[in-house]
């Protein structure tokens, strides 16, 4: 004798809230991975010329803090630049930050301080500026060093002071 198992609605209620619940996950993590607010244009002037970027800015403590953290992937031409609204001496660390950064760090004037290529993602190593900067600009990793980008370029951003040459 065969017997079957009638399914019950709720056995079908079920499955369709496992579903749901796999595709909000789902969801969150790729809205993560993309998740990019609106770009400003920034350049950096330096020996080798002109590089213009996309950079999303960070103004607040809560943008400051949170960061590129979560993102698993950016665009090769993208940045983030973290605006310290006044110069003093910061530091960075990549915890929960999958994606290796180069970290350029700012004066007021717009002239690169200091680069730290090449950071190690998932670190609580502290990354100091070393010296007052109003802002640090996040790029992907390697980039630095690909366009020979170096400690006294200038970056062009509205959010550094217009100073003559």
């Amino acid at each position: 004798m065969v017997t079957r198992r009638l399914i019950d609605w709720r056995d079908g209620i079920r499955a369709l809230l496992a579903l749901a619940l796999f595709g909000l996950l789902l969801g969150h993590a790729t809205a993560q991975d993309a998740a990019s607010g609106p770009t400003e244009p920034l350049s950096i002037v330096g020996r080798q010329g002109r590089h213009v970027f996309a950079v999303e800015v960070m103004r607040t403590d809560a943008d400051r803090s949170r960061g590129l953290m979560y993102r698993r992937t950016m665009a090769p031409d993208h940045g983030m630049l973290f605006d310290f609204q006044a110069s003093a001496p910061v530091a960075m660390w990549m915890k929960n930050t999958y994606l290796p950064l180069d970290m350029l760090f700012i004066r007021a004037d717009g002239t690169i301080a200091k680069i730290a290529a090449d950071t190690e993602p998932l670190s609580t190593k502290v990354i100091p500026s070393n010296e007052p900067v109003l802002s640090v600009l996040e790029l992907n990793a390697g980039t630095a060093a690909r366009l020979r980008i170096h400690a006294g370029d200038r970056v062009e951003h509205a959010l550094f002071e217009r100073t003559p040459r």
